[in-house]
């Protein structure tokens, strides 16, 4: 089968295609097919496995089922990797072996190609004693930055680095310094953060009352409910996170209430687990699904969308079956309750071809019907599964009374009450951000389309570039069946609607209308304008609450992560490119020596920057580093920091970035605390003392002085730097988008978590 577009077959090659070093394996995607078909179906009995790899194999045929992209590179190779996606981790205990033994693990379980999610909020708050040693702890932060630092060493299934999600309860005393974790640009890289709010805590803020922030049960201090609600929006007002979790509603509508309690997500947050849950997904692409688009007579054929469904279930429900998995305990959670997370892609696309303008009423009564099919269709699935081969494990009929269950129809009811279910949890819609692009570049989950056309840029052989336009799937079907040159005003119900024209209001109407017939959550992004109002951006929370939802996360261009950009306009002329010129040293210059005492070496750094200044006597800049240690062993790359560092200082512009990348390294041989504060590498201690120094003649505080919140060193620039927090860390081009909590590029493909 030809692909839809280049990117398509790229994608496939670099993530999904099977390459052993013999030589042999997928030579087509239809070997991919056929290996995944196979794969899948040796969970079933001999007599029956050929018939079933038939089925499977239909249902992949067409991208119309993509199972999640662990499945497809996976299932079939024989390689020790999982063919989950992500899985949450055990509760972290307040005790230090207990916290390094949970990190080995987080550690293990991305190794094998796993994401991780945990619940932070069972460590004791900082400044807490430590009974026995008379110290003080640290607080969940501090550990959290040693996850961090060890996910950027964890190069999961050999492919990409590990996304982990952090959670912490709203009424944890150290939440406030949890919310303004990712105002530091360099913190909690490899981290998507989430604050798990509580029925309690909305109606305290309703109510305008105060707010008691507890551990173990001990009032520590009360703050004001509008206060801390404040603190986190005006957060991700800035820095776009951390995401709202509405736990309480997640345990409440849990089909597994009777044995089990959720704290804490996947790293995308579509699938909120309990300690050691597993996330095994797959989407239908509704966009194969639609007969006669962009026709008056255009429609789902539902009874197709139904055995697909079925299939699906099959699908994944015998992945957990021939899966390897990191740990024992999350084997067993796995096949005790065998919950799996069927969701759907392509929603957006699928309505454009009905005419139906994305979070518009029509939009939502389709979504609403299609997402319906799916839900009945897939009970039904697992209850006839659970007569053919045995309910989960912990299956109890008192799930028939939780929500989900409770709402269907009386015969699926029915047959659940003959039969029981295979599987605890059914339906979850994830990102798919890299699955939708190998189906042509369907739209991804139930986002709107995020951009209709971009020219996307080709490395040559040569070292050069070429361009190639890519486009939406729908607007490449409607090309083809209409003209290229056929108005896109013209289609049916001027349809044609994407994340960069629709409100707020409108993504939070198709989250809802998604979420009323899903078992688990969505992972969905809000966009939000740059100039909207704070007041209008905190109202989308509360509404989104007010409107069902499970958990929210927003985007909107900030100085922190950078302007969202996927398509620009073409430039009137190109200016010839500026040559910077290293500015002549100046006779005499003040600056600054630092010492850093590294904990592993027995001689110190000392780091002299020095300054220079605007000929009015006006700003100060740095302009040269020197780094100098009597560590011999150091000599040779601390020259190279001298040299380099100060020709950057020297060229002139924005140089926060120095910081920045030094930060990020870190030493195989291990870290270091620092002044409380795990330390990566020595070059990442140097890269905050450069921090702190460029902080210090900005005039602002130093960094052992906690700021106010609107005096962070990203805030108080005068110009903030987002164009290479744009920029792809695989290709380098600006091509890096926003979409379902996930960076992805639209120039190379390139997709992570976090």
């Amino acid at each position: 089968m030809a692909f839809d577009s280049p990117l398509a077959g790229e994608i496939w090659s670099s993530k999904y295609r099977f390459r052993p070093v013999d030589g042999e394996g997928d030579k087509t995607v239809e070997a991919t097919w056929d290996r995944v078909a196979t794969a899948l179906a040796e969970a079933e009995p001999a007599k029956t496995r050929g018939r079933w790899r038939t089925r499977f194999r239909e249902a992949l045929e067409g991208y119309r089922f993509l199972p999640a992209g662990r499945i497809l590179a996976g299932a079939g190779t024989g390689r020790s990797v999982t063919l989950f996606n992500c899985f949450v981790m055990g509760t972290v205990p307040d005790d230090l072996d207990g916290i390094f033994q949970h990190l080995r693990e987080a550690a293990v379980t991305m190794q094998q190609g796993g994401g991780v999610g945990m619940d932070f909020s069972s460590v004791r708050p900082s400044g807490a004693p430590v009974r026995g040693v008379g110290a003080e702890a640290s607080g969940p932060l501090s550990f959290m930055d040693v996850w961090d630092s060890m996910c950027r060493t964890i190069m999961s299934a050999g492919q990409r680095r590990g996304a982990m999600m952090g959670c912490l309860r709203i009424d944890h005393p150290d939440i406030e310094a949890f919310i303004n974790a990712k105002r530091e640009a360099t913190r909690f890289r490899n981290f998507n953060l989430s604050v798990l709010v509580t029925d309690a805590f909305m109606a305290a803020l309703d109510a305008g009352a105060d707010w008691p922030l507890v551990f173990n049960g001990e009032v520590r201090r009360t703050v004001r409910a509008a206060d801390l609600w404040d603190r986190l929006m005006r957060a991700t007002y800035d820095a776009a996170e951390p995401g709202v979790i509405f736990i309480d509603r997640v345990n409440a509508a849990n089909n597994l209430a009777h044995c089990e309690v959720i704290s804490a997500s996947n790293p995308c947050g579509e699938q909120m687990l309990p300690p050691y849950g597993a996330c095994l997904l797959g989407s239908i692409n509704l966009a194969r699904l639609i007969t006669a688009p962009f026709e008056a007579g255009a429609a789902m054929d539902e009874q197709e969308l139904g055995v697909l469904t079925r299939t699906a279930v099959r699908m994944l429900d015998n992945v957990i079956d021939i899966s390897r998995y990191p740990l024992p305990a999350q084997e067993a959670e796995a096949r005790a309750k065998r919950r799996i997370g069927l969701g759907v892609t392509g929603l957006a696309d699928a309505l454009i071809f009905c005419g139906a303008r994305y979070g518009e009423d029509q939009a939502m009564a389709l979504t609403e019907r299609w997402l319906g099919v799916i839900r009945r269709e897939a009970y039904r699935a697992s209850a006839e599964l659970a007569a053919e081969k045995g309910p989960f494990p912990l299956y109890d009929p008192i799930m028939l009374e939780q929500p989900n269950l409770a709402g269907l129809d009386p015969e699926t009811r029915e047959l659940i009450a003959r039969h029981g279910l295979r599987n605890g949890c059914l339906t979850s819609i994830a990102p798919t951000g890299t699955t939708s692009l190998l189906a042509g570049n369907v739209s991804s989950g139930i986002e709107p389309v995020f951009a209709f056309a971009y020219n996307r840029k080709v490395l040559q052989p040569d070292g050069s570039k070429r361009e190639e336009a890519v486009e939406d799937y729908a607007l490449a079907l409607w090309k083809r069946l209409k003209g290229a040159d056929a108005p896109l005003e013209s289609a049916p119900g001027n349809a044609f609607v994407s994340a960069q024209t629709l409100t707020p209001e409108h993504h939070l109407r198709m989250q809802a209308a998604a979420q009323a017939q899903i078992d688990s959550s969505i992972s969905k992004t809000i966009n939000c304008p740059e100039d909207i109002p704070f007041d209008a951006f905190s109202h989308v929370y509360r509404q989104g609450y007010r409107m069902g939802c499970k958990g929210l996360t927003t985007y909107r261009p900030n100085a922190i992560t950078g302007s969202v950009l996927s398509v620009e306009p073409t430039p009137a002329a190109t200016p010839a490119p500026v040559v910077p010129i290293l500015t002549p040293r100046p006779g005499r210059l003040e600056g600054a020596t630092y010492k850093v005492r590294w904990p592993l070496d027995a001689h110190a750094v000392y780091v002299t920057i020095n300054d220079s200044e605007d000929e009015d006597g006006g700003e100060r800049r740095p302009f040269e580093i020197f780094v100098n240690s009597k560590n011999m062993a150091h000599y040779a790359w601390t020259l190279a920091l001298t040299r380099m560092i100060s020709a950057v200082f020297r060229r002139g512009g924005d140089v926060s970035f120095v910081a920045e990348e030094l930060k990020a390294v870190f030493d195989p041989a291990g870290g270091a605390w620092m002044e409380g504060r795990y330390t990566p590498s020595l070059p990442a201690a140097i890269g905050a003392v450069i921090e702190r120094h460029l902080g210090l003649t900005a005039g602002e505080a130093p960094a052992d002085v906690d700021p106010a919140p609107a005096a962070s060193p990203a805030a108080a620039a005068d110009t903030p730097v987002a164009s290479s927090r744009s920029a792809c860390p695989r290709c380098g081009t600006p091509g890096l988008v926003r979409k379902e909590g996930c960076d992805s590029c639209l120039d190379c493909g390139y997709s992570r978590c976090g």
